[in-house]
């Protein structure tokens, strides 16, 4: 494990894009990137979550409180799409295809805000912009993840510690839920999964109080990397031999408490496969 950046107050949907690393730091309202060639953060008005690059490599991402998905300009988030009409709560991770279709979490409540947990839903934006829902009553929905030549998507629904796919048809609507991984049973109770990155072995997991990131496959545990203290948030790997995870540190208070107290820092560390 060798360390890769540092700075950010927490790290979500890291996305590897021509040699360079992007990540949502939505607890500091940053969008932090190397593209330059040094470890950089860009303060924004509007908190971002999680990221995608389009086919035409523009950057997306979910405006975590505002009911949209922007597109990066380099200086800030105008409008791709308005969600508002589907009314979601707080925007997760999202996830797109290669023709440009993006699948974005609905969480559905506010854990920071003192909001009781509900229910939530995954919300389908074709290239043509329309939006609908495709999938509800999902605890907690949070990293999305393609297998089989994306005619399968993985999410993790983190509250009740699984991985959940679907079966993908052709007009991007998801069919045929079924569980594809049992973290709890799989690592432990603490074992909550948050991101997740798809390889030709099977997802890997980070599994924030499981304190490792873990390869699963149908069902089975492939390998675990031990993370010691720290929290595994979410991952990505660059294409070849490199995975990508940030880790969250919490000077030795629980999660939750260290977010409350505002003691959390992140780093980004990286993995020989």
């Amino acid at each position: 494990m060798t360390k890769y950046a540092s700075g950010m107050v927490w790290g979500e949907g890291p996305r590897w894009r021509d040699g360079a690393l992007w990540l949502s730091d939505t607890q500091g309202s940053r969008l932090w990137t190397d593209a330059s060639g040094v470890w950089t953060p860009f303060e924004t008005k509007s908190v971002s979550n999680g990221l995608w690059f389009l086919p035409d490599g523009r950057l997306v991402g979910a405006m975590m409180h505002e009911q949209r998905i922007g597109v990066w300009t380099g200086a800030g988030w105008d409008t791709y799409v308005d969600l508002s009409h589907l009314t979601p709560g707080p925007l997760g991770d999202m996830v797109g295809d290669r023709n440009g279709n993006l699948y974005v979490d609905d969480v559905a409540f506010s854990l920071h805000k003192g909001e009781q947990p509900r229910p939530g839903r995954l919300l389908f934006v074709g290239i043509d912009r329309a939006s609908r829902v495709v999938a509800d009553d999902i605890n907690f929905p949070n990293g999305l993840t393609f297998l089989d030549d994306e005619k399968t998507l993985v999410i993790a629904e983190t509250r009740s510690k699984r991985l959940t796919s679907f079966r993908v048809d052709e007009r991007g609507d998801l069919h045929d839920r079924t569980l594809y991984a049992d973290m709890a049973a799989l690592v432990g109770e603490e074992a909550a999964p948050d991101g997740i990155w798809a390889t030709q072995r099977g997802v890997w997991v980070a599994t924030l109080g499981g304190h490792a990131i873990v390869l699963v496959h149908a069902g089975e545990l492939v390998r675990s990397i031990d993370t010691g203290e720290a929290f595994p948030i979410a991952c990505c790997a660059d294409g070849g031999s490199r995975l990508f995870v940030t880790i969250a540190h919490t000077a030795g208070q629980p999660l939750m408490d260290a977010i409350a107290h505002k003691v959390v820092s992140a780093d980004v560390v990286v993995f020989e496969l």
